[in-house]
């Protein structure tokens, strides 16, 4: 008997093991890096570029950039659901070979770069490079230039006020709160709680989910959906791998804090990998909200201290 239970305690001990190893894992390997974005001014009134496709008109927000030593305006998706603020690849080699700007990727995929928005400038020596982007044709005046990401990093360093109705947006170092809500900002992702058909969710701000006003499971958008309403179905693009999107009308409320916002589409996507689903179950997120459910107001991000305001 005395066997079996040192065998039972040994057994339970190299259980416990693995899921501290592997809570250990999972912490580490889906923890932002350490913010290496060093940031001084402030920018107001920003004017914010959309990507149309053909089906959404909001698919992507874009902010104008300088990079130091050219005059040339490029352009930035902010993207909530990155932690880091990256360049692409190939428009860095654009770039170089354009302007011969000594842009040089090391061998751990990083550059030594500064950027403007407006008054506000971004410095790292370490900004991470992703194979990704597209050459950049410096021919065509009509074309727009994007040359990465801007993360929520940069979120964590000034307090953003994006204004949807007029398209603008600024970066503040500080500013007059009143009246505003919690919300949570776990490993840099925004969570932000709010109601629908009286059950409190947990919703992923996700500006990089841009044109749609709330992702959620299937069985709650068919609860959410117009009985019989027309679906619309897309392809989606997620760092290269494609997603079924489907999107159809609603007639619901979405109610945060004291705040209520009329939610008028809801969506639903196949194709995220099994390890994506265990991560936002982890995080408790039960669904994600984009830019086009704020098309008509003000978000202010105070991500520091947590607070966040709709007007």
């Amino acid at each position: 008997m005395k066997l079996f239970k040192k065998i039972g305690a040994a057994v339970l001990a190299v259980i416990i093991l693995l899921f501290l190893g592997g809570y250990l894992y999972f912490q580490n390997k889906f923890s932002p890096p350490e913010n290496y974005l060093n940031v001084c001014g402030a920018a107001e009134n920003i004017p914010m570029k959309w990507i149309s496709s053909e089906e959404n008109s909001h698919s992507a927000l874009l902010l104008p950039v300088k990079i130091n030593g050219i005059d040339q305006t490029f352009y930035m998706q902010f993207d909530t659901g990155s932690p880091v603020t990256v360049f692409y690849r190939n428009s860095l080699k654009s770039i170089k070979e354009k302007f011969h700007n000594p842009i040089r990727v090391n061998d751990r995929n990083q550059v030594q770069a500064a950027f403007r928005i407006g008054d506000l400038k971004v410095i790292s020596n370490t900004f991470k490079v992703l194979d990704y982007g597209s050459k950049i044709d410096f021919e065509n005046p009509e074309a727009v230039h994007i040359i990465g990401t801007i993360g929520t990093d940069l979120l964590e360093k000034r307090i953003m006020v994006l204004d949807f109705k007029n398209n603008l947006c600024n970066f503040a170092e500080t500013f007059k709160e009143s009246d505003f809500s919690d919300f949570e900002f776990k490993k840099r992702k925004i969570l932000i709680s709010a109601d629908v058909e009286n059950e409190n969710l947990k919703l992923l701000y996700d500006s990089g989910t841009s044109g749609y006003e709330l992702i959620t499971t299937k069985e709650n958008w068919q609860n959410y959906r117009i009985k019989n309403s027309p679906v619309e179905k897309e392809k989606g693009n997620s760092w290269g791998t494609t997603l079924s999107i489907y999107s159809t009308s609603a007639r619901k409320k979405i109610q945060f804090n004291n705040k209520t916002l009329h939610l008028s589409e809801v969506t639903y996507i196949e194709g995220i990998s099994e390890l994506q689903k265990f991560l936002m179950k982890r995080s408790g997120m039960q669904g994600m909200i984009g830019n086009k459910l704020f098309l008509n107001h003000k978000l202010i991000l105070d991500c520091k201290n947590e607070k966040f305001k709709i007007e």
